[in-house]
């Protein structure tokens, strides 16, 4: 009988301890491993009006970098790494290259936007046959756009603002287009669509991707967007623990909205605290498919 306190106390202790080394390995993890090892995700998207000639193309699709000297160079560095390997057709950058400061003072906006520079120097080495393309978030807008833009374009990165450019190929087609961040206002699909012939697919890049309710009512095939993070830590069987306006509804993956396919990639770096849990940094490679039965 006087070992059974003692058995209790022990088994209390041990108990304990364990939580306590178990709390420690998920924090190491969520701060240390995770937000730094990118994952490659493949997905393959069937678009109706997608000619034959471009059955196959890859997009490599990255967003929301939050540039930071000491906690989003190693994954942007990695997430450069994992497309560049896979050798996409073309690459797609949706938005947040830096992040907007808490304080709206003039010298804290212009130094957050002048971290466009070191991730626009990491992004450069970004290839791809057709091209590297991006759109601003609502991070970029609410900093400089124009200073972001320019110093994206500075890196042969281009920037779509509520317009579009044909992918071409073997005298076939798709559109890409881009509208400029939604949170901000400045969004206008109208006009990034005018020219783009009704009949012919469209791509649309859009940072936030609650938008897809909207550009569903356009004639757009797919839109790709990022914004939510994918909710930074997300707890098995509860899902995020907080989602930003504008990406609540399709915070994470493939979609379907109405005949518009939406592709929400969880991002690179991270937003507020560096920690990632249960949702890593993802390199998307979207492989797109011609459906049965497209006219060529």
């Amino acid at each position: 009988m006087t070992g059974t306190p003692i058995s209790r106390r022990r088994f209390l202790r041990v108990a304990s301890g364990a939580a306590a080394v178990g709390t420690l390995a998920v924090a190491a993890d969520a701060t240390l491993i995770e937000p730094n090892r990118p994952r490659l995700v493949r997905v393959e998207v069937p678009l109706r009006r997608l000619p034959l000639n471009f059955d196959g193309l890859t997009i490599a699709h990255l967003s929301d970098f939050h540039y930071d000297p000491h906690f989003s160079v190693t994954p942007i560095e990695a997430a450069v790494r994992i497309a560049n390997e896979v050798n996409p057709d073309l690459v797609v950058l949706t938005g947040d290259f830096v992040t907007s400061p808490t304080l709206r003072r003039r010298s804290f906006v212009m130094g957050a936007a002048k971290q466009a520079e070191p991730c626009a120097e990491i992004l450069r080495r970004l290839h791809a046959r057709f091209g590297i393309w991006a759109v601003l978030g609502n991070h970029d807008a609410f900093t400089d756009p124009l200073y972001i833009e320019a110093t994206l374009r500075r890196a042969g990165i281009q920037v779509l603002r509520n317009g579009a450019v044909p992918v071409e190929w073997r005298q076939q087609r798709f559109w890409l287009t881009g509208v400029d961040d939604v949170l901000a206002g400045s969004d206008n699909l109208e006009k990034a669509l005018r020219g783009v012939p009704g009949t012919e697919a469209v791509v649309l890049l859009a940072h936030e991707p609650d938008f897809a309710d909207r550009a569903a009512t356009y004639p757009v095939d797919l839109q790709l967007s990022g914004h939510s993070h994918g909710g930074q830590v997300r707890f098995p069987l509860v899902g995020p623990v907080y989602l930003p306006k504008l990406a609540r509804k399709y915070p994470l993956g493939l979609r379907q909205v109405g005949s518009l396919k939406l592709y929400t990639n969880p991002g690179v770096g991270t937003l507020l605290i560096p920690v990632r849990w249960n949702c890593p940094p993802e390199v998307t490679i979207i492989t797109l498919r011609s459906s049965p039965g497209v006219v060529p």
